[in-house]
């Protein structure tokens, strides 16, 4: 009996793997149950006895993974110092980035979600989960940038709250360029300088020197 609840498990992975597979390559409206099955080296009925539909076998690969901005939206802002906010935010940032080069998955799914579906249908309710992430996203950016403010981190004139949405539409954008551009020199090559960049343009200039004498490297 174990070696049959294995087998079966087994089995599972091997179709969401390969339809992971199949829907980059092709997308998900174009992805049939029999090219998952033969590419999971599976009978379609196999398929069946698993997943009711294409949908359900679309949100289980959904649930397989933790994806930036989807799932995860609190890597270093709940712990971000009150001696400098601003830096919590760039660590964030450059966790979305991280979490993608070290999670293939993640990262083939994230592609998938902002590349290869149509919200439309079934599916149209990811488009009310993602819009929801981003609300608690912008929330903990705002009261990060707050924090900012009070301990002069802030630039003068910058609106915390107008601050986060940017913050979340940069972000946003800056995934899908960076799924986009592949290995290219677009943006791989040139994200990790433009998350400081947006950063430091919330920076006070007055601030910003006594953080480059804390944060200076010792001769």
């Amino acid at each position: 009996m174990r070696r049959t609840k294995e087998a079966s498990a087994g089995t599972r992975q091997q179709i969401l793997a390969a339809a992971r597979i199949r829907f980059v390559e092709r997308g998900v409206a174009r992805t049939t149950l029999d090219e998952i099955a033969k590419a999971a080296g599976v009978t379609r009925g196999a398929i069946y006895w698993h997943f009711e539909d294409k949908h359900a076998l679309f949100n289980a690969m959904r649930e397989q993974v933790s994806l930036p901005m989807a799932d995860r939206t609190d890597f270093a802002l709940v712990k971000s110092s009150d001696n400098d906010p601003l830096a919590a935010v760039e660590l964030f940032l450059l966790g979305l980035l991280e979490s993608m080069r070290l999670d293939p998955a993640a990262r083939s799914t994230l592609e998938i979600m902002q590349l290869k579906c149509e919200y439309v249908d079934e599916f149209a309710g990811e488009i009310q989960r993602l819009t929801g992430r981003c609300r608690e996203l912008q929330r903990q950016l705002v009261e990060v940038y707050e924090r900012a403010r009070t301990t002069g981190q802030l630039r003068d004139g910058v609106d915390p709250a107008l601050a986060a949405l940017e913050t979340c539409v940069f972000a946003t954008g800056l995934l899908r360029l960076w799924l986009i551009n592949g290995t290219g020199s677009l943006i791989r090559r040139k994200a990790r300088a433009l998350i400081h960049a947006h950063v430091e343009s919330r920076r006070s200039p007055v601030a910003a020197p006594e953080r480059r004498m804390r944060t200076r490297t010792p001769e």
